[in-house]
């Protein structure tokens, strides 16, 4: 595994090197899924993450590590980052690689019988016109917060648009009431199952979460929203992949 190959995607050269828009902070994020098996390839993974946590922090906009509790591979490690541009997440990548406690960490991980992990996937994506910025906590939560990551994959890149058009309207204001306070709402540029609108959430528990969504479910502005949105564009989600996470005591998003 290369070093570089932990920040730099090449198929993503170019994408988003422009300027960043007026009022928006970060508008391109990464997800790094790490599958590893059974044995020391987590203890392994977690000792580097945990060690490096502080400089990756310094050089991204928002950093968050995170195990599955439900998903795909159970026994995975997502790293969520964020970036001012393109430009930006390349720059960050020469700085982090040229750190020497980075390099000697990075040696330490590929050390051993058996490598860190067994494979890894990138996503490259882009922040939504109705995305909030990601702020940490001011306290740590007293237990570890649930995180929904949820996929929903459009046909079209029309039906993506009236989606944009549905979130950034009223399902926002009524995931709020109804307890739903995603922290990023984003498009994947580079990834699978394109065009595709991905958000995460987290909720204080298990049982928050199924209140939450039953109360969506159930809100009549919601049953109105989705019937309309059905006549005008049709089935505008042919499908949703939804995975459940926990943050790793080290990062910095809680």
């Amino acid at each position: 595994m290369d070093r570089r190959s932990f920040f730099h995607s090449a198929t993503a050269a170019g994408l988003l090197a422009q300027s960043p828009e007026s009022g928006r902070k970060t508008r391109l994020y990464r997800i790094d899924y790490f599958y590893y098996r059974q044995g020391t390839q987590a203890g392994r993974l977690n000792q580097f993450f945990s060690s490096q946590a502080p400089l990756l922090a310094r050089h991204t906009r928002a950093l968050g590590f995170f195990n599955a509790v439900f998903a795909p591979r159970l026994q995975t490690l997502m790293v969520l980052s964020g970036f001012e541009s393109m430009d930006g997440m390349m720059s960050a990548a020469s700085q982090v690689e040229a750190d020497a406690g980075y390099q000697k960490a990075f040696e330490g991980l590929e050390s051993g019988s058996e490598p860190p992990f067994d494979t890894s996937q990138r996503l490259l994506l882009a922040a939504t016109d109705f995305s909030p910025e990601i702020v940490p906590l001011a306290e740590k939560p007293k237990s570890p917060r649930y995180f929904e990551l949820r996929v929903y994959h459009s046909p079209t890149v029309r039906q993506l648009h009236m989606l944009h058009e549905r979130f950034g309207g009223a399902e926002v204001h009524i995931f709020h009431r109804s307890g739903i306070h995603p922290i990023l709402y984003a498009d994947t540029i580079v990834g699978p199952d394109l065009p595709n609108l991905t958000y995460f959430m987290p909720f204080a528990t298990l049982a928050d979460r199924e209140k939450a969504w039953d109360a969506f479910g159930a809100d009549p502005e919601w049953v109105k929203v989705r019937a309309d949105s059905v006549a005008r564009g049709g089935q505008i989600v042919d499908n949703n992949n939804l995975s459940l996470w926990r943050a790793t005591p080290y990062s910095p998003i809680q």
